[in-house]
């Protein structure tokens, strides 16, 4: 019988052309045994919401620094409530301001990790909330 690993889907959605932090954090997610997939840079929500149903993964982390998360993020839980994929869990890192986390977490986003976080509280998020 073949162990489950972890299955994170990491994506930076709309134009932010920036992917170091996302790099880094897939590294970190792979280096805990997590299995990674990378969609690059320059994601749709739909595009997003595809790989992870193709993927079938457990976790999505959202990479943005580009001030549009207010837009993105909402289309992409939309889209996993469409598909039927309440059960993943969405995490999300970068710059996104202290007064539009709550409404965030609201719609679905889990955790939010802000520049400088440490990668091993990353891991142990994903960890606790998957089991």
């Amino acid at each position: 019988m073949t162990a489950k690993f972890t299955r994170v889907l990491v994506a930076k959605p709309g134009l932010d052309g920036h992917d170091r932090g996302a790099k880094v954090i897939a590294r970190a997610l792979r280096d805990a045994g997590m299995e990674v997939i990378y969609t690059g840079i320059r994601q749709s929500p739909e595009m997003i919401v595809e790989a992870a149903l193709q993927e079938d993964v457990d976790v999505i982390g959202l990479s943005i620094l580009s001030g549009a998360h207010g837009e993105l993020f909402p289309k992409i839980i939309e889209g996993l409530h469409e598909r039927g994929m309440e059960d993943v869990l969405v995490i999300a890192g970068g710059i996104i301001p202290e007064s539009d986390r709550v409404y965030l977490k609201e719609i679905g986003v889990a955790e939010i990790f802000g520049p400088g976080s440490d990668s091993q509280e990353i891991v142990e998020f994903i960890k606790e909330s998957i089991e």
